[in-house]
């Protein structure tokens, strides 16, 4: 093309020879396939340039016409959303196209969250840091009907003494041996008090759920109360997010529960049936970062993983209030920053990341706010219905049914921090307006961590509300040997011969 204007490129023979730099150039022979390869680079390009160009053209004359079917549709709401955003253009500099600019932040923008989607959907252990000490796996295990493997751990007095029975799930980043912590063994004994505390799946030493939600955690609270020998109805125990567990609970085995008593429980913060003025107070009282961490729960949870894998999947050692971006008051500061508090966290933490796996944090904060596929207003004791038309009214007649009733019956007992700022008041207020026969106990200047860590006088006044005057536990029963047995270890040292027919009544 060049040689066609009577321009030779610099590069071809005879272009700058004998004096400067040009002596110096290779020469080049335009049969040479560098000369060809540059020329088909230069064609293609130009090539490329127009049919962008006639793309644009074709689009702006059919799809981007006044009267088209795209822009009648979507032309009004993208308006609108150009004109709020325009106040972005301001921080571009002066000589650019905002048209052009945003197109390409659009563009890296979406870029970067495909490559956090793709980084994050790997589910391979993360490396620990030697900085987290992870001690050897030594919990309890039982097998599940589907294959799974629940591990957990018991405290307090045995089964065959046990007045009351605990089972405690724990809260996110945590694991079974959190239950109530620093709970005092004696006090267990007191009360005749057994608490089972056990790992979520995916947590400590339990297997992971595939598709495990609010009712598949329920019924291996259910299949667990079956394996360690808990005959009669037990009281479940939530903590913060560990709540959700509890409230499937008394959703779907009321029948196998007597009671709960929580601290500080989770709802669900984009509840629908939560008003104006609950939800301002709920959100009100977190961090920027605690909300966008919320958000991307519930609208992008693959992009959780390469936050997670930053924090506390990192194994460096750290406070909570950092990593789960809390705004914790003075008096939950300082006892975060206690030696025993310290030792317990990172035995806790550890146990807690020992699989290294991201799903079951996701999963955790994803169940925190989706749909639970109830309501807390479902456990109201209401009587249940029972069918309408000539025949129920003739049956009323004749027979008479007992009244059945829906819902949960046993106690429910809430400790909430008025100065909690993890999880707000205004969430306990809630479920007492939907669910009146809660029992709210409102707690002055405690906060979220205070009334339920390494409290003896609290752990007393939670257990003493619960169970009244502790009387110990149960007496050890006589089990006397069998009659035969007794009767063969008399007759063997008096020499009488047992074996004649004899019947023993």
């Amino acid at each position: 093309m060049d040689e066609v204007n009577g321009v030779l490129p610099p590069y071809v023979a005879g272009a700058g020879a004998g004096v400067g730099f040009g002596s110096n150039v290779p020469r080049v022979s335009p049969e040479d396939w560098r000369y060809q390869a540059t020329e088909f680079a230069k064609g293609l390009a130009e090539l490329s340039v127009e049919f962008g160009k006639g793309c644009r053209d074709v689009v702006n004359q059919s799809i981007l016409r006044d009267d088209s079917f795209v822009v009648r549709t979507f032309g009004g709401p993208c308006k609108s959303a150009c004109t709020k955003l325009r106040f972005l253009n301001e921080y571009l500099p002066e000589d650019r196209d905002p048209m052009h600019s945003w197109s390409v932040i659009s563009f890296v923008f979406a870029v970067v969250i495909a490559v956090l989607i793709v980084t994050s959907q790997s589910d391979a252990p993360v490396p620990m840091i030697q900085k987290l000490h992870i001690y050897p796996a030594n919990a309890t295990r039982i097998l599940l009907p589907d294959g799974r493997h629940l591990a957990y751990q018991e405290q307090g007095v045995s089964y065959e003494r046990a007045r009351f029975t605990l089972v405690a799930p724990h809260s996110f980043l945590s694991s079974r041996l959190a239950g109530i912590p620093g709970i005092k063994d004696s006090l267990l004994q007191e009360f005749g008090v057994r608490m089972v505390t056990y790992d979520l799946p995916g947590f400590g030493e339990s297997d992971p759920h595939p598709g495990r939600n609010l009712e598949s955690s329920a019924m291996d609270m259910l299949y667990l109360s079956y394996a360690v020998h808990i005959t009669n109805k037990f009281w479940v125990v939530g903590y913060s997010g560990g709540s959700l567990h509890t409230w499937a609970a008394l959703k779907y085995i009321p029948d196998r529960v007597a009671g709960a008593f929580m601290v500080a429980p989770f709802m669900n913060p984009y509840e629908p049936s939560m008003n104006k003025v609950e939800k301002r107070r709920t959100w009100e009282k977190w961090t920027s970062k605690r909300k966008f961490m919320y958000f991307l729960a519930r609208k992008f949870p693959v992009l959780l993983p390469y936050f997670y894998r930053r924090s506390f999947l990192s194994g460096n050692l750290d406070q909570i209030d950092k990593w789960l971006a809390l705004s914790l008051g003075k008096r939950d500061k300082g006892i975060i920053e206690e030696m025993k508090y310290q030792e317990f966290w990172q035995r806790d933490l550890g146990e807690s990341v020992r699989q290294g796996s991201a799903k079951p944090f996701v999963e955790e904060a994803v169940l925190q706010v989706s749909n639970w596929g109830f309501s807390i207003s479902d456990l109201n004791v209401l009587k249940k219905h029972q069918g309408k038309g000539i025949i129920f009214w003739l049956k009323s007649i004749y027979k008479r049914r007992p009244q059945e009733l829906t819902g949960f019956l046993g106690p429910i007992h809430i400790w909430q921090g008025l100065e909690d700022r993890v999880v707000p008041p205004s969430m306990s207020e809630y479920v007492h307006r939907v669910l009146p026969s809660a029992m709210v106990h409102k707690l002055l200047y405690e906060g979220h961590f205070t009334y339920f860590y390494f409290c003896d006088e609290c752990h007393r006044q939670m257990l003493t509300t619960v169970f009244g005057n502790p009387e110990g536990p149960l007496p050890v029963k006589f089990d006397p040997k069998p009659i035969k047995e007794v009767i063969n270890e008399e007759t063997e040292e008096k020499g009488i011969d047992i074996h004649s027919d004899v019947t023993f009544l």
